[in-house]
């Protein structure tokens, strides 16, 4: 079935392939449909969980003014409960799915095998930063999402994705066209208030991949680095022609890289 129901609203989800399970959660303000090429290829081995957070694609919003990375990492745990998926998972997530990533590792340690961290950071946002999220969820609210498009999603994409593929672009504006405005405006709440995780990094202790765009701007490659070393025995890895988005850019890259992190058994 493509809807879970968690807390009273309807989650969708993509549920794919057999053997251990694969958590992939999307950025903001995306949908599960950023992984398509993830979803296709990794399938093959493995049970893909691809679901949309609440407020975005098709699933519902429940009318919170804020949405805390802690409940979305709850909310991903009911979802994983409703499938009776009891087995540690690998969790992948991507930019706000990395931000989530922290609090289900910390709040749900034993449902982790390993993660993959996918340009994102461990930082908090700095004062001026979470003012300015703050700023733009009250104005998504008011007004839709039209100024939040123009001004954040061409810094998804590297410039040769903007230049070669600019069909891509456009999809993902649809695609974010489609999100709850109350749900992006909460996720936004939630983003400004998240906590500085760098600290916490050295205490991971479970395999981890680290994948960066070469050309993302958001969670620049330097950055991701130097998460890459505090994480003990961590793997780095560098997409080429790619920006924040490293899995829709050059998406037979990151695959490779992420099956061959998951068939080296940790």
């Amino acid at each position: 079935m493509p809807y879970v129901t968690i807390q009273n609203r309807q989650v969708y989800v993509e549920d794919q392939g057999s053997g251990p399970p694969l958590l992939l959660v999307h950025g903001f303000p995306l949908d599960h449909t950023m992984w398509r090429y993830q979803i296709s290829a990794l399938s093959a081995s493995y049970r893909v969980i691809v679901p949309d957070l609440p407020g975005f694609g098709q699933s519902q919003w429940c009318e919170s003014k804020k949405m805390s990375m802690e409940n979305f990492a709850n909310d991903l745990v009911a979802l994983l409960e409703q499938l009776s998926i009891s087995q540690p998972v690998v969790f992948c997530g991507l930019s706000m799915g990395g931000y989530i990533a922290w609090p289900f590792l910390q709040l749900h340690r034993d449902r982790v095998a390993a993660l993959i961290l996918c340009d994102t950071r461990a930082l908090a946002d700095t004062p001026k930063i979470a003012r300015a999220r703050l700023f733009m969820a009250t104005h998504i609210v008011e007004q839709g999402l039209e100024v939040l498009l123009e001004t954040m999603l061409p810094k998804l994409f590297s410039e040769k994705t903007r230049q070669e593929r600019p069909q891509l672009f456009e999809e993902m504006q649809l695609i974010a066209r489609k999100n709850s405005r109350n749900g992006v405006a909460a996720a936004q709440c939630g983003m400004s208030e998240r906590p500085d995780v760098t600290e916490r990094l050295p205490s991971i202790d479970v395999p981890t991949l680290l994948i960066c765009g070469e050309h993302d701007v958001i969670s620049p490659p330097s950055e991701m680095v130097e998460m890459a070393e505090r994480i003990p025995g961590s793997l780095y890895v560098e997409i080429p022609d790619a920006g924040h988005l490293a899995p829709l850019e050059n998406p037979v890259v990151v695959n490779q890289a992420i099956l061959r992190f998951l068939a080296s058994g940790f």
